[in-house]
């Protein structure tokens, strides 16, 4: 039986933020499933021959419209990852993580926002946990090529965020550099005295992401527990809070490369319908410039087919390291883009 897969729309517009990762804990338990309602049998409607349609389940939201695809099966995408035999792995991010006993994904998170957003993991303890605290593990990532903040890196992201946390939380650990699992995070502690909540969050860069672990619980010897259990994880040699670049063995990402001299033969997508959607697209250039494999963060079938006809007939400058071509990675917003945030009060009195 597949894995049971909540959706609660499109989280468009959210980058990590302490309010949504809050929330997330909370609607990720209580928003109605899709699950049962995937690949049921087509029966029923205006035009059917069936006298006694099937009905829709209860508790059931129906999701239709932009969503993430890409032009191959092969390529790892950002939202590839799974649980098996209690690891969590992400080939995209070059990532594993083995949970700790007895926790688990019950849901898979909901495809990515409309500015890079993506739930990786949500993990719980199961039934058989026999702990007397309760808690959760987010596993996220942010895409840096879209978000709405005003941040570079990973390190600039967090230090947004905690500048940006509202009145009800507080600041336990400002954002401090730590080594895990021989690599270099962010580690910011923040808390809600009120909900007697505590949250931990490591976050490193991979492959011009943010991915970061979201550690929550009201029992903060829990959460220290479940942070240790980290050391263990593997992960690519690029991992840092201002590296993460990509490559090697990936392309190496570079931000708005789809500008300028370096596209040298450009078709505009035609589009049948127009719509007023953000349709953020992220594509690998070969080492002759051509584009090689396109992943949608969230588009409708339609202007996928548009985009994909016409970014197979770009050619790009081949970018070169050490004299030699490489394979790049990069990101173009089509559409409408969402509107960015604004930085922290405290911020723009310093700027």
């Amino acid at each position: 039986m597949s894995r049971p897969v909540f959706s609660y729309g499109r989280l468009r517009g959210l980058n990590m933020h302490p309010r949504f990762s809050r929330s997330l804990l909370v609607l990720g338990f209580s928003i109605s499933l899709i699950a049962r309602a995937q690949g049921a049998p087509q029966s029923g409607g205006d035009f059917s021959n069936n006298p006694q349609p099937n009905a829709l389940p209860s508790d059931v939201i129906l999701v239709k419209g932009a969503w993430s695809s890409a032009s191959d099966s092969v390529t790892p995408v950002p939202e590839g990852g799974r649980v098996a035999n209690n690891v969590f792995s992400n080939h995209y991010f070059g990532l594993t993580y083995a949970l700790s006993p007895d926790w688990i994904e019950k849901y898979s998170g909901p495809p990515p926002s409309d500015s890079g957003y993506y739930v990786l993991a949500q993990i719980r303890p199961a039934n058989t946990f026999k702990g007397t605290s309760r808690g959760s593990i987010l596993i996220a990532a942010q895409d840096l090529f879209f978000t709405l903040t005003p941040a570079g890196n990973a390190l600039e992201l967090i230090n947004y965020n905690k500048e940006s946390l509202d009145a009800d939380y507080k600041v336990e650990q400002p954002p401090t550099l730590i080594r895990v699992a021989n690599h270099s995070f962010v580690r910011f502690d923040y808390g809600s005295p009120v909900a007697e909540l505590h949250w931990r969050v490591l976050a490193t860069q991979i492959r011009c992401h943010m991915v970061q672990f979201v550690f929550t619980s009201r029992d903060t010897k829990l959460v220290e527990s479940l942070m240790e259990e980290t050391s263990k994880m593997t992960l690519p040699a690029e991992a840092g809070p201002i590296s993460g670049k990509g490559g090697g063995d990936v392309p190496v990402c570079i931000k708005d490369y789809a500008n300028g001299e370096n596209v040298m033969e450009r078709v505009d997508p035609v589009f049948s319908e127009r719509r007023f959607n953000p349709a953020p697209v992220r594509i690998i250039i070969d080492k002759k410039g051509k584009v090689k494999h396109i992943h949608f963060l969230s588009a409708f079938p339609d202007q996928v087919k548009a985009i994909t006809d016409a970014l197979f007939q770009w050619q790009f400058r081949p970018y070169l390291r050490d004299g030699k071509p490489v394979e790049v990675e990069t990101g173009i917003m089509f559409g409408r883009a969402p509107r960015p945030a604004t930085p922290p009060a405290s911020q723009a009195v310093n700027e």
